[in-house]
């Protein structure tokens, strides 16, 4: 797994957690225990602190950066394939869709659900057990049975999911 040290800083990352062989972690990141952090996954933290929370996974193709404050993603909270998550905090159990956007300064309530595609603008907050939907995310709503299936099931899903993957990948040659 490629961990880099930016200016004397290195990522910190729990021995529990599953780190892809293919993500890239740079500076000043903690990775708490039983988190993932899925293939392709760039966190980068060369001005600020990022943090995964104990069970939270980062997936496919996701970039997480941060300026000069500390961009959290909550304990068992959920970031999809390919989101772009910029010195922002994302709450405990909270799930940002694929391809979403969450910007600075924005706050993702606990169990908050950031619907596929939706972009959340800066300093924007999104009140817990909400679905924000839109580009703009302007549209929220409550939290729909369906919905909350997906938030109260994703993490320990990528947790067992993480496991396997732990225990059964190994590279081979073409």
């Amino acid at each position: 797994m490629p961990l880099f040290s930016f200016e004397g800083t290195s990522p910190t990352v729990h021995p529990d957690a599953w780190i892809a062989p293919t993500a890239t972690l740079i500076g000043d990141v903690i990775v708490e225990k039983n988190a993932s952090i899925w293939y392709g996954a760039v966190i980068r933290a060369d001005f600020g602190r990022i943090i995964i929370r104990e069970g939270a996974n980062i997936q496919d193709n996701s970039v997480i950066h941060v300026n000069e404050s500390v961009c959290e993603v909550g304990k068992n909270a959920t970031v999809g394939h390919l989101c772009l998550v910029h010195d922002c905090t994302i709450g405990e159990q909270a799930l940002v869709g694929n391809g979403s956007t969450v910007l600075d300064q924005a706050q993702i309530g606990a169990r908050a659900l950031v619907a596929a595609g939706a972009t959340v603008t800066p300093n924007s907050v999104v009140p817990p057990e909400t679905i924000a939907m839109g580009n703009p995310a302007k549209k929220q709503v409550p939290l729909t049975d369906s919905a909350r299936l997906w938030v109260d099931h994703n993490a320990a899903i990528y947790q067992q999911l993480a496991d396997r993957h732990a225990a059964g990948i190994e590279p081979v040659e073409p």
